[in-house]
């Protein structure tokens, strides 16, 4: 017997391709995202007042830009930290104090009490801040969007 006659699979090509590495590094990155990606969002999530005709702020979105929050149950934070009003300007003057752009954002929540905005910004601008922004979000233009046809 002679074994020319006989092929052997062991050199031969592979036909499938295994994906199961390549699906459990995917779903291991998934989970990485999906634990950090709350972690990325700055300061405390409110929601926001909408305007038709914001002017862009950009610099709020800095690493280093000063932004209070306040809750729509009158909670004020600085950054991510919780703060008492009476404590409010005396961090805020800290934190201005050695910056060059001496401006303080202020983003409140929509459903807040307007009487405690008002004491936080009274009490922001007695701390020497050069300007004061407050952060809205863009209502979205029904003209932006496809037209409606009825028939």
């Amino acid at each position: 017997m002679s074994k020319k006659g006989k092929r052997s699979d062991a050199g031969g090509p592979i036909n499938a391709i295994n994906v199961t590495p390549m699906v459990d590094v995917m779903l291991v990155l998934l989970i990485i995202f999906m634990v950090i990606t709350p972690m990325l969002s700055k300061g405390v999530s409110v929601d926001m007042v909408r305007a038709r005709n914001p002017v862009s702020m950009d610099e709020a979105d800095k690493e280093d830009a000063i932004v209070v929050a306040i809750t729509r149950d009158g909670r004020a934070f600085l950054g991510r930290g919780m703060v008492q009003p009476e404590e409010l300007a005396v961090q805020v003057e800290d934190a201005v104090s050695n910056k060059m752009d001496k401006t303080v954002y202020v983003k409140a929540d929509a459903r807040s009490r307007y009487e405690v905005v008002v004491e936080i910004v009274n009490a922001l601008r007695a701390t020497g801040v050069d300007t004061l922004g407050l952060l809205t979000d863009k209502i979205q233009d029904s003209s932006d969007a496809a037209p409606v046809v009825s028939m």
